[in-house]
């Protein structure tokens, strides 16, 4: 099987990171270039996807619902179901603008796996949540069994994943084996940017690597 994990469009919050102070992270909405971003990353996915039905997991924030209705996927979705253990990072409530940024220095140089935001979550929690989805997904007791005895995904099968930047960084960690050193080194996708991670019988394989700052 494969899993195709989409980072949503361009956000007012990537724009104006000001706006996190005023406005619940979830509420976030899309530019009008996140918008197009989304629309030409359907247009790529579909080339991807062919005909083939899809299984879809989208969080539940309003910017990833927002780029899963503009992909235009809908004729090839089997099933679609909302995921909050797909979520951002929780940063916790709205942020105070003295503490957003004396918090992003202090994580730059702790490390964003184990820096844990004073009213949020450290990245090891999202890596764990994420963790337990995957777990439940492939596992012998996934929601959606499709297997011939019941259980997991067939080989083939795809999933869209449709999430955050960070959460695609510590989804691939997941399932990869990558370390925390490994992780550390990895910058975010672009907005409306995709990766497809390929399970076979040895493992999983990503399609293209993550741009590294260090």
């Amino acid at each position: 099987m494969r899993l195709i994990l989409l980072r949503h469009g361009e956000s007012e919050g990537n724009v104006d990171e000001t706006l996190f102070c005023s406005v619940p992270d979830h509420a976030m909405v899309l530019t009008d270039r996140g918008r197009e971003q989304s629309e030409r990353a359907g247009i790529r996915l579909g080339e991807v996807i062919g005909d083939d039905p899809i299984d879809v997991y989208v969080s539940p924030y309003r910017r990833t619902w927002q780029t899963w209705e503009l992909l235009g996927l809908q004729d090839r979705t089997r099933r679609i179901r909302e995921e909050p253990r797909l979520r951002e990072q929780d940063w916790g409530n709205l942020q105070d603008p003295a503490w957003q940024q004396a918090q992003k220095a202090e994580r730059n140089s702790f490390g964003h796996f184990y820096y844990r935001l004073r009213s949020g979550e450290s990245g090891a929690d999202v890596f764990d949540r994420l963790s337990g989805f995957f777990d439940g997904l492939l596992g012998p007791h996934a929601v959606w069994p499709r297997g011939a005895d019941g259980t997991g995904y067939r080989p083939g099968e795809t999933v869209v994943l449709v999430t955050h930047g960070l959460a695609m960084r510590l989804a691939c960690m997941a399932l990869m084996g990558w370390t925390v050193e490994q992780f550390e080194s990895l910058s975010n996708p672009g907005n409306g940017d995709f990766r497809i991670v390929t399970r076979h019988r040895d493992g999983w394989e990503l399609d293209r690597p993550f741009d590294t700052w260090r």
